[in-house]
């Protein structure tokens, strides 16, 4: 397309398998969360700045600001910073001070409150999409991503925090459906690149784009 025209990323026509895998990763992360014990819960997490209770409290700060930024789609804080068209490290920078200080302005709880109140939310996240699943959410350089875009980032990340708590366990974990998780990154995250290579598993290579080692 010439300069200045938006175009859409990859299209999630239909809600319901998207919705699916959503949902599948949100009761992943309520079984994982139920074998923590308190001293596990110390335990850290692939994710090197976070222990396994921090990142319950960063899973109920983050369906907070997928709620915020649907209520004010497509203006945003968030569709504000994807505007300015800054490469995915500098977002991934910008995005980690937020969560670090969202994280620190949390009221204490127990981690199991974190992620009760966590899955409660996203439950009704998701009941609020089908309505408006086609409508703009956010453009990232000439990209528009739709809401439906967003669930499938959503759903990308829940199940990306499934594999964290449950690696920081000792324990392993795997969606039942990559290849969905695969088409929910590119229609949801233009700004970070997803190759899959030919034969290769598709779950590694979204663990692998993440920024996490599937060893």
């Amino acid at each position: 397309m010439g300069r200045g025209f938006a175009r859409s990323a990859p299209m999630l026509d239909d809600p319901v398998p998207v919705l699916a895998a959503y949902h599948e990763g949100v009761r992943a992360i309520c079984q994982i969360a139920a074998q923590f014990r308190p001293d596990t819960w110390e335990m850290r997490t692939p994710c090197p700045e976070w222990r396994a209770y921090e990142l319950a409290g960063h899973l109920r700060c983050v369906i907070d600001d997928y709620h915020e930024y649907l209520d004010n789609a497509p203006v945003s804080r968030f569709a504000r910073l994807m505007a300015t068209g800054v490469p995915a490290e500098t977002l991934q920078r910008k995005l980690a001070r937020q969560n670090a200080a969202e994280l620190a302005a949390l009221a204490e709880a127990p981690p199991a409150e974190h992620i009760s109140v966590f899955a409660q939310s996203a439950r009704s996240y998701a009941g609020r999409l089908p309505a408006v699943w086609e409508l703009p959410h956010h453009q990232y350089l000439d990209t528009v991503v739709t809401v439906g875009g967003m669930a499938g980032a959503a759903c990308t990340e829940w199940h990306l925090h499934a594999w964290d708590l449950a690696t920081a366990l000792g324990a392993k974990y795997r969606p039942a459906d990559p290849d969905r998780l695969v088409a929910c990154w590119r229609a949801g995250m233009p700004q970070s690149r997803l190759t899959v290579l030919p034969g290769a598993d598709p779950w590694r290579s979204v663990l692998m784009a993440s920024g996490r080692s599937p060893v």
